[in-house]
């Protein structure tokens, strides 16, 4: 039982503290011996990009989201547009026709096939050698697109992601609260690993990267700002984190919400292994650790924390073991107490951060159950795009 209470807490430990703790070290070190050096600054010539937005019955989304990328500054780094509508039904086509500017091209699909299915359709009819994959939903800063195109003169990096900033719109609640701290964290990690090297996935509401890079991906696959991502990764390129471009999104206004998107999210996780089994393997994998630690590690929190409170349940007899169980006890029960101020319309940015970590872990169960089934849905609702990775 110690075993197995010690094996689950310092795997808990590595992968949501170890793991951060260890990549501020390192970005540190590697400041102190090469110096900060950062391409991309300074008032430079654009080359023009071929932004693609992904939509499926976007229509009231699709005026503001085109307007945002319309007004970029300067205009010349906005070459063309294309909008991808996966089989909408709504007045999709008659929005786009209304815009009087040639650099938009609408494609059309009749039939609704996916995210993956659009991108490998449309991305060959790109004129531009940068491309800006997006989706309909959040509205871009008008300096987002430039600082995203300005990283690519280091030639060493293939991919550039985005960053997703939440507005608190109404009253998001204790969900809301904790989706704000899980977002800070993660975007906390996925800067130190690109500092140091490379970031394993982009942010999916806003990624740019080279097109000679892209190779098409599977029909069903999930996590598109995954796959191709590592894509970039494997032919030796880089994949970097830029703070300075954002999208806006709201939060989650539910824990159950959340959850459902977040447990496709970590279906899709575990698919891409399936897929691309060589993401396991050191030799191949040139961000392997990254990886390991960010993506694959979590898939296992849940059956960590279930061995360590189980275990803690057996070792009671020892004060420091009682201590333990009781720390966990307690932590559960201010998630319990951030559901039940969600349900009363009340924040609590503790107990909310408590529920999401909760809700996150549940979500990874029962994403496992989705996966060994084969239960992986390419297409997605209106309620899966609340919020975005």
């Amino acid at each position: 039982m110690r075993f197995l209470f010690w094996t689950s807490a310092l795997g808990l430990f590595y992968v949501y503290l170890g793991y951060p703790l260890l990549l501020w070290l390192l970005v540190r070190l590697k400041k102190r011996t090469h110096g900060e050096s950062r391409a991309g600054q300074g008032d430079i010539a654009l080359p023009p990009c071929t932004v693609i937005i992904s939509s499926y019955n976007d229509a009231s989304l699709l005026p503001a989201k085109i307007e945002s990328i319309l007004s970029s500054s300067p205009k010349e780094c906005v070459g063309e547009i294309l909008v991808a509508s996966d089989g909408s039904n709504d007045d999709t086509e008659e929005v786009l026709a209304n815009f009087n500017d040639e650099r938009i091209r609408p494609f059309i699909f009749s039939e609704r096939r996916g995210k993956p299915s659009c991108l490998n359709d449309v991305i060959p009819e790109a004129q531009n050698e940068l491309l800006v994959l997006t989706d309909a939903r959040q509205p871009l800063e008008p300096c987002t697109l430039p600082r995203l195109l300005s990283r690519f003169q280091d030639e060493r990096i293939g991919v550039v992601s985005g960053e997703l900033v939440f507005r608190e719109i109404g009253q998001s609640g204790s969900a809301g609260e904790g989706m704000n701290v899980y977002w800070r964290y993660e975007k906390f990690i996925r800067n130190l690993e690109g500092q140091l090297a490379s970031v394993p996935g982009a942010t999916g509401a806003l990624y740019a990267l080279r097109k000679e890079l892209f190779k098409p991906i599977p029909k069903d696959l999930l996590l598109d700002d995954v796959a191709i991502p590592m894509q970039a990764v494997f032919q030796k390129k880089r994949c970097v984190f830029e703070p300075g471009a954002v999208a806006y999104d709201v939060p989650s206004s539910s824990a159950e919400k959340e959850s459902v998107r977040k447990r496709r999210t970590l279906a899709g996780n575990i698919q891409l292994l399936l897929r691309y089994p060589s993401l396991l393997i050191p030799i191949k994998n040139p961000i392997w650790i990254q990886y390991m630690s960010h993506k694959v590690g979590r898939l296992f929190s849940p059956f960590w924390l279930i061995l360590c409170l189980f275990s803690a349940l057996f070792l009671v007899g020892s004060a420091f073991y009682w201590f333990c169980l009781a720390g966990q006890i307690v932590f559960y029960a201010l998630a319990l107490v951030g559901y039940t101020l969600q349900e009363f319309d009340r924040r609590s940015r503790l107990a909310g951060a408590a529920l999401m970590f909760v809700t996150l872990n549940v979500s990874t169960l029962l994403a496992w159950g989705d996966a060994l089934r084969g239960r992986f849905q390419v297409t997605w609702d209106r309620s899966d795009k609340e919020t975005t990775r």
